[in-house]
């Protein structure tokens, strides 16, 4: 059985709606067990992490970053790095905000740096954009066009009625591609 933890810090939910349909994504592959974790969870202690196979990081963008609360989280990681306890797990990112762009790269090349420095291997976004083959752009998967993670934009509504159906679909997908890969790595 492979694990992944998901970790993400979630002010007005909708960042936790997208940790949560990557999960249902992963978990359509079978032996792959899925926990997720709020950044604050794990604020004092976050020493579980090295008990799972693969790490996914979830964080708004907020000014062209990662939120202040997984940052925080990132900096209480230093015992850690100290060890390289999370070296060679499978790693990837995801990030929300309410503008198609909204420098959703940066928070991204952050994730994906922080991960570099802990010694893990990371995983990007395999998903091809769908409106190239003729798929209206709100249902198609990868829409917004990120290979480094995944984007997803989210309308000034509630969580649930935040995304259109492409930043669901591929949320689902990322999730189960970074399922499918865990399962071949061996350790």
């Amino acid at each position: 059985m492979k694990t992944i933890a998901i970790i993400y810090h979630s002010r007005q939910g909708h960042t936790q709606f997208i940790a949560e349909q990557i999960q249902i994504g992963a978990a359509k592959i079978k032996g792959i067990e899925i926990d997720l974790f709020t950044a604050e969870s794990l604020m004092s202690k976050p020493e579980p992490l090295i008990q799972y196979d693969g790490l996914i990081w979830g964080s708004p963008t907020y000014l062209g970053g990662v939120s202040g609360t997984l940052k925080q989280l990132m900096d209480m990681t230093g015992g850690l790095w100290k060890k390289q306890s999370l070296t060679g797990k499978l790693a990837a990112g995801f990030t929300v905000s309410s503008l198609p762009a909204g420098d959703k790269q940066s928070t991204l090349i952050s994730l994906f740096t922080f991960c570099m420095q802990h010694g893990m291997l990371w995983m990007g976004n395999p998903i091809l954009p769908e409106q190239h083959q003729g798929i209206a752009y709100t249902e198609a998967a990868n829409r917004l066009g990120s290979w480094s993670g995944l984007m997803a934009q989210a309308e000034h509504a509630s969580a649930a009625n935040a995304f259109d159906f492409g930043n669901i679909k591929t949320a689902r997908l990322f999730g189960q591609n970074f399922a499918v890969q865990l399962n071949t790595i061996q350790r």
